[in-house]
């Protein structure tokens, strides 16, 4: 069975309820994999390491990715390097204004991990739209049921 791991920044309420549309679709829609969703903090490069997908949702604060992120990346990004390339990943980020910043700093990062986007970052900018929940569900989505079908 494979792995999807999703590391998930949820400060506010509304991130919040986007960590809980998003989980609860992967569970109610996927039967044939692992789902593990964890915060920044709590996640380690092992769970990487374990992991065949990974899903990234992050606040975007000062115009840069949220601290919880980075410290994640911090921790590990020197035990990941070179060990897990071409890792498909999907990342959505919860920006108030345009998440310029954030996408870069993480593609930054991902590229230097070799990790592979296999969509573009969805960035949720300005005023909070319940479509944001949505959008990020499908995203999620889409990185499931790639990685059940070996699309990944």
């Amino acid at each position: 069975m494979k792995k999807l791991q999703c590391i998930i920044h949820a400060p506010s309420k509304n991130t919040l309820l986007i960590k809980q549309k998003v989980t609860d679709a992967l569970i109610e829609k996927t039967s044939n994999l692992d789902i593990s969703i964890s915060s920044p903090f709590e996640t380690n490069a092992k769970d990487i390491l374990e992991a065949d997908g990974l899903l990234i949702g992050t606040t975007e604060n000062l115009a840069s990715m949220a601290g919880a992120t980075k410290d994640f990346f911090d921790r590990t990004y020197y035990d990941l390097l070179g060990k897990k390339e071409g890792l498909p990943i999907v990342i959505w980020v919860r920006a108030g204004h345009d998440g310029t910043g954030t996408v870069k700093q993480l593609t930054g990062i991902i590229t230097g991990l070799r990790w592979k986007l296999v969509q573009k970052i969805l960035v949720c900018h300005g005023e909070w739209s319940k479509r944001f929940i949505d959008e990020c569900t499908e995203l999620g989505l889409g990185l499931a049921i790639g990685l059940e079908s070996n699309i990944y």
